[in-house]
């Protein structure tokens, strides 16, 4: 069994016992491998964002969260190919570096022939240019995903710089560029604010308690969309 499938199969071994813990020693036996081997598989893993713990004790092991784990996933090479063109389209975007973990992740748990055709079929694939053109600083995507208040820098369409704090609600995206919407302390309304002229950023340690209401968005209906994950 090559390294891949094995953290495969330990994921699943961990998931079909859980909540029980397995030990490094039960692990090693069943897979044929040294203790030592198994627990820099679980490393691994543990690195890629897998819910993997250790539970101290004669009758500890490791123990994986089988609520957020997933069974497994069968994709054909052409579908993993699909997933990966999506997902690059996502470069510039808040989300580009979840993206690159989610590829990796896909092509992880392939079996090494699928795996290696949808390298090949990849290969055969020349993409020009990618998403929203515009990236998104770390410290905004960071603050609007953990709901905290962010102190800016921000230079208008004039070149001109003001400092403020704003409450980030959402994103907002088209073909050119990204925007933050927030609720802005220095203007006390709502505004959206060009995340190629945020000059620099600092969280604070205050949490954003304010909601996006759908008519909060001064643009008509029809040319805005939420995203959907269906």
């Amino acid at each position: 069994m090559n390294r891949t499938d094995r953290l495969y199969a330990l994921v699943e071994e961990l998931r079909a016992v859980s909540p029980r813990p397995r030990s490094a020693r039960w692990l090693a036996g069943r897979f044929e491998v040294s203790t030592r081997t198994i627990e820099r598989d679980i490393t691994a893993l543990q690195g890629a964002g897998v819910p993997i713990w250790a539970e101290p004790g004669r009758t500890g092991g490791y123990v994986v969260d089988r609520a957020r784990t997933l069974p497994p996933v069968n994709l054909t090479p052409g579908e993993a190919v699909a997933m990966a063109v999506a997902l690059h389209r996502l470069g510039g975007t808040p989300f580009a570096p979840a993206a690159g973990a989610a590829l990796r992740k896909l092509v992880a748990v392939m079996p090494p022939a699928d795996a290696a055709e949808a390298h090949r079929l990849a290969g055969r694939v020349h993409l020009i240019g990618g998403g929203p053109a515009t990236p998104v600083p770390a410290a905004v995507a960071d603050a609007v995903s953990a709901r905290r208040v962010l102190r800016l820098r921000y230079a208008d369409r004039d070149g001109a710089v003001s400092a403020r704090d704003v409450e980030p609600l959402a994103y907002l995206g088209n073909p050119t560029h990204w925007y933050v919407v927030a609720w802005c302390r220095l203007r006390d309304g709502l505004r959206c604010f060009r995340t190629d002229r945020i000059v620099s950023v600092h969280p604070l340690a205050e949490a954003v308690t304010r909601e996006l209401r759908p008519d909060d968005l001064d643009i008509p209906a029809g040319r805005v969309r939420p995203l959907s994950l269906v």
